[in-house]
């Protein structure tokens, strides 16, 4: 089974979002089964919470459920739970990397890095633009989920 943390500053936003989306592409194409995907914070702000509305509203507007997710902190024993551990921004890596201590397995990437383009994913908490945060979010799953199963060949 692959394993992969989803990370964002407060595990309310974006890590939720990718982890949902995943979760949605995995069990369309009948690999639910292969896969495990999660979510973290880098900080304590949001820990206990649930999914915040906006973004709860967003996946459901996709048809995409985000039922009993409360916000958790990543810990430096993730490291060696998860394959990936992928960050929505650099800031977050930055941040993931002081939590975790080094990545000798190079298994820390930002989501978008696995795109044609990469770059950071804006945090819709403050800009309020949950649309397009899901759509970076979906090209960032789709394309490390491609990526996975290429490597898998």
């Amino acid at each position: 089974m692959i394993k992969i943390l989803f990370v964002c500053h407060g595990n309310i936003c974006r890590s939720p979002m990718a982890e949902f989306i995943f979760r949605n592409l995995v069990n369309t194409r009948g690999l639910g089964y292969e896969f495990q995907a999660a979510s973290a914070a880098t900080s304590y702000e949001e820990i206990g919470n649930p999914i915040y509305p906006p973004a709860r509203r967003k996946l459901a507007e996709h048809g995409i459920r985000a039922e009993g997710h409360q916000a958790r902190r990543m810990e430096r024993r993730d490291y060696k739970e998860y394959d990936y551990l992928v960050g929505m921004e650099q800031y977050n890596i930055r941040n993931m990397l002081r939590i975790l201590g080094d990545d000798p397995q190079h298994k820390v990437s930002r989501l978008l890095d696995h795109s044609k383009r990469p770059r950071d994913i804006d945090d819709p908490w403050y800009s309020g633009d949950f649309e397009t945060a899901y759509q970076d979010i979906l090209e960032g799953c789709e394309a490390l989920l491609e990526e996975i199963l290429q490597d898998r060949k």
